[in-house]
């Protein structure tokens, strides 16, 4: 991989860090004996999040209450190398050291998307036994939805992407990214660490006070946010990233993935995976499984979300209907 190539890469991980979420929140009477494979009665579905690069299952959390508190059971999932076995570099510590940054080594160099797909299944196996499962992803958490349903659809009620990759002709996030429809991105735009390409990772300093990469994360991310929001915000988000992420392959098939019904949560605001990004994926799509496309719904936010959240806990609700 050329250093050109390493950069693109390392900028992508700091553009697609994104939303995650907490822990199981379950709706009062929902604790039915569990079952094996399918599902009988009328038994709640559980909503599987999965967070984007860069953050954690704690991102997913204030939808999660949402959701939890109109009777809905749910579960956020810390990816390896996330939430509670994230690596935070000792350089990235006050006072930071920006050049120790560059070359400190990471764990997460070691980690890879059949890692994460691997570690969700085993989690959706698990929470199927319970009832039904809605998978939902959120920008480069919708790669592995995408592995998740093609290796075990049958025990998939409904996917769900939130402003999420899903690759379908092009095979990774960083093919999507360079494409016609994404020329408005500003994923490139970010100011990054630039990590050893040896390492593994992508780095990013979310403590930094420059003001030049302050203003272009958040007018990439959350344009809109009040400042104190998006310095909050901020300090949810973990430095490292897998490099191997966003150029690894990650299409869907239409043989398994293809017969799961599916949600497209849009983000109209989003400049990160612009709109014509987005419509570009569901449109491929919907051509490959013509008699299962994606139901889709428009959300105005920029890519961390709405910064009023009752939208999206909106569009994340009707995802349950008529499961039982």
């Amino acid at each position: 991989m050329t250093d050109h190539t390493r950069r693109t890469v390392l900028r992508t991980a700091v553009a697609t860090g994104a939303l995650a979420t907490g822990t199981l929140a379950a709706a009062p009477g929902a604790g039915a004996a569990p079952h094996g494979g399918g599902h009988s009665g009328h038994r709640l579905p559980t909503y599987v999040f999965v967070h984007g690069a860069n953050s954690s299952a704690g991102g997913w959390a204030p939808y999660m209450r949402e959701l939890a508190l109109l009777g809905h059971r749910t579960l956020a999932v810390d990816l390896p190398g996330h939430g509670p076995d994230a690596y935070f570099p000792a350089a990235y510590q006050a006072p930071q050291d920006l050049e120790a940054l560059k070359t400190e080594p990471s764990p997460l160099g070691k980690v890879t998307l059949d890692d994460y797909t691997d570690h969700v299944v085993e989690i959706v196996r698990r929470v199927r036994r319970n009832g039904p499962v809605i998978l939902v992803g959120q920008s480069q958490g919708g790669l592995t939805v995408n592995r998740v349903g093609n290796a075990v659809p049958e025990l998939l009620d409904r996917i769900a992407y939130v402003a999420a990759f899903c690759p379908v002709k092009l095979p990774t996030l960083l093919d999507y990214l360079k494409a016609p429809e994404a020329k408005d991105s500003l994923a490139f735009t970010i100011p990054g660490i630039a990590a050893a390409p040896e390492l593994g990772i992508t780095r990013a300093n979310w403590r930094s006070g420059d003001p030049d990469f302050l203003a272009k994360l958040k007018a990439a991310t959350a344009a809109g946010y009040p400042d104190v929001a998006f310095r909050a915000l901020l300090n949810t988000l973990e430095p490292d990233e897998t490099a191997g992420i966003a150029v690894t392959e990650a299409r869907v098939d239409a043989a398994t993935w293809g017969r799961i019904p599916r949600t497209y949560i849009r983000f109209s605001e989003d400049r990160m995976i612009p709109p014509a990004l987005q419509d570009r994926m569901i449109a491929e799509a919907d051509a490959l499984t013509p008699r299962n496309r994606f139901t889709v719904r428009t959300v105005r936010a920029p890519h961390m979300g709405p910064y009023r959240r009752a939208p999206l806990v909106s569009a994340l609700a009707e995802l349950a209907r008529g499961i039982a």
